[in-house]
């Protein structure tokens, strides 16, 4: 790998779904991609395999992004490797899970985040990107509290989440590091979806009746995007949902 040359790019939770095509659009934009898991390693090095057989470049890295001492493991990793960071895209993301305990989206969605991002910063280079993934019914929650049933506290952690790291922007921009946020509607074919369809069916009919919903493939561009072109510091990339942002929510 030629890690002088492309830029180095970090997913978290890239095993599957939206963080696997991010890193497959990063790596055929030219991109090494470090494709992060935290338990599915054979998924994940499904994705890399993909990325190196399409004729990119591509590693895996294994670690619970909310443990503090994977993370430190992991961020010693990359510093070893290249010896810094383009990209972070902060993509992992849940609190849906059965066996999710009350207090676990709040620490995936906004203490993890940070933590990462934080523990991340003296490797990212001057002119990086760090990227926050997050959805429309979490971005607008004070906006619009049409939350699926089930889905407050998660959208509210990840509200939380985005939050504690737009406080962080001046600490990024001291670095030359630019910081963005990607939102999207459902994401058709995602297990978010999958998982709302069995608990709260009617919420995702009515926003397919709102119109089409984007696909994986849209809201990975958009990441792409996001994590490569200099745009605005603090700028929020939107990804469908209409109604949304018809609503007035894009003055924020």
């Amino acid at each position: 790998m030629d890690s002088t040359t492309r830029r180095i790019v970090l997913v978290t939770g890239a095993s599957r779904g939206i963080g696997a095509e991010a890193a497959a659009q990063f790596g055929a934009a030219g991109a090494h991609v470090v494709v992060n898991f935290r338990e599915k390693r054979k998924r994940a090095e499904d994705v890399a395999g993909a990325i190196v057989a399409a004729g990119g470049s591509a590693s895996v890295l294994g670690a619970d992004v909310c443990d503090p001492a994977a993370v430190e493991s992991m961020v010693e990793e990359i510093g070893r490797t290249f010896g810094r960071l383009d990209t972070l895209v902060l993509n992992a993301s849940g609190g849906l899970e059965r066996d999710a305990d009350p207090g676990y989206a709040l620490r995936l969605n906004r203490d993890a985040q940070v933590n990462l991002a934080t523990a991340l910063l003296p490797l990212i280079a001057q002119g990086g990107r760090i990227v926050f993934v997050t959805s429309h019914q979490a971005h607008f929650i004070h906006e619009n509290g049409d939350v699926p049933a089930g889905y407050t506290p998660i959208a509210r952690s990840k509200r939380a989440g985005e939050d504690a790291l737009r406080a962080l922007m001046p600490e990024f921009r001291e670095r030359g590091i630019g910081f963005t946020v990607v939102s999207g509607d459902m994401i058709d074919g995602t297990i978010i979806v999958r998982l709302l369809e069995r608990r709260d069916p009617g919420s995702v009919e009515s926003r397919r009746a709102a119109g089409p919903l984007p696909t994986v493939e849209d809201f990975a561009r958009v990441i792409v995007r996001a994590g490569t072109e200099s745009g605005a510091d603090g700028h929020t990339y939107y990804v469908g949902g209409d109604d949304y942002l018809a609503a007035g929510a894009l003055t924020r």
